[in-house]
């Protein structure tokens, strides 16, 4: 079953077009990293998700329910988190949840239950009974996602949730997250932090105008992406011999040597490569590694989303 699904969505503010016939399925249980450049439409799906925006036209659901016709049942469904959320200042980290579960209608009796096992889970344990202004960015972070977990939702709606925060910071709410994933829950999260998401998620869609341009795994976009392979090559000696050979080869378009290692670019279309080191091993060559450069998640972003745009110099 889906968790969410959303079809031929559309959302337009006065002449701008937010989201533009966009669809989109994310299954129980993913990790679902939700790409794209800024004013891709990313926030305004999340919110109509969330029930907050009405589309113009298109359907939403999450577990089966309709966001818009069905949204009373949609809330205790979903846990959301924007990009950015106020709090109130003057309470402690405890008052704070316990009133969001009580708005949530946690019973009387299993609210401090629920509010501790949610802070304990988030790592606020120590912050428990401070004021929340005197948290940190990251600490406000994990109290945001404490609060759309309050209620024990299915389904996390995560929009930035490592926004802004430092490096060590990131990682710790990531895995938060992958501890939320094995719980059971089904997540789905916008990021500009790319090479992080290929970690986490199993299932990405990359958006731009409104539009899928890309859904289904890390790995097939990376395939997808990837204009020609490129070779790194490792030699016992004679390292310049070795690229003069490789140059005057059939299926090799480019070759440098960058710190002592032979660079090979091949031909687009080349897919087996294994020519290569038969050759240098047939002329003598000690050949101590061969390995085909890896293309990041940013690469792929970066084509999928502007696909005119050359490859990137290395």
């Amino acid at each position: 079953m889906s968790a969410i699904r959303i079809a031929n969505l559309h959302k337009r503010f006065g002449s701008t077009i937010a989201v533009d016939g966009l669809s989109l399925d994310v299954d129980e249980g993913d990790i679902y990293g939700f790409l794209g450049p800024n004013g891709a439409g990313k926030t305004t799906t999340m919110r109509i998700l969330a029930t907050l925006l009405r589309p113009d036209s298109g359907q939403a659901e999450i577990l089966g329910h309709n966001v818009v016709t069905d949204a009373t049942n949609v809330r205790p469904l979903i846990g959301y988190m924007p990009d950015s959320s106020g709090a109130y200042r003057d309470m402690l980290v405890s008052e704070y949840l316990e009133f969001f579960a009580a708005a949530y209608r946690v019973t009387r009796d299993r609210r401090a239950k629920v509010v501790s096992d949610c802070i304990e889970l988030t790592g606020l344990g120590d912050k428990r009974d401070e004021l929340i202004e005197g948290l940190s960015r990251g600490m406000r972070q994990r109290l945001g996602l404490a609060r759309s977990l309050i209620h024990d939702p299915g389904v996390l709606i995560l929009d930035e949730p490592a926004s802004g925060l430092d490096p060590r910071a990131r990682i710790e709410i990531l895995e938060v997250l992958r501890a939320l994933s094995d719980m059971g829950k089904t997540i789905l999260i916008s990021s500009h932090i790319l090479s992080e998401l290929r970690h986490l998620c199993n299932k990405i869609c990359i958006i731009d105008h409104g539009n899928v341009i890309y859904s289904g795994t890390i790995e097939a976009a990376l395939i997808q992406a990837r204009t020609s392979h490129r070779l790194e090559i490792r030699l016992t000696e004679r390292t310049e011999d070795a690229a003069s050979l490789l140059r005057d080869m059939d299926h090799i378009q480019s070759v440098e040597v960058q710190n002592g290692t032979v660079v090979a670019e091949l031909e687009p279309g080349t897919e087996d490569f294994s020519f290569v080191a038969t050759k240098l091993v047939e002329q003598g060559y000690g050949v101590l590694t061969i390995r085909e450069e890896e293309i990041l998640l940013e690469d792929a972003f970066i084509r999928l989303t502007t696909p005119e745009v050359p490859p990137l110099p290395k």
